[in-house]
């Protein structure tokens, strides 16, 4: 019956750790995607701006 036991607690850590590494996956790849999204939001910030200073007669 202790096998059982053993078995059980090494199922549960194997089951945490591949958790944990996927949780820092996802992390790497959300902090990836801010990053894209925050380039594209300058560069959308900055065509506007060019844009806007392009129109005649706008101040």
């Amino acid at each position: 019956m202790s096998w059982m036991l053993v078995a059980a607690v090494l199922l549960a850590t194997a089951g945490l750790l591949v958790l944990g590494v996927l949780a820092i996956r996802l992390w790497l790849d959300v902090r990836a995607l801010a990053k894209g999204v925050d380039t594209a939001a300058r560069a959308l910030a900055s065509a506007a701006e060019d844009l806007a200073d392009a129109v005649p007669g706008r101040a």
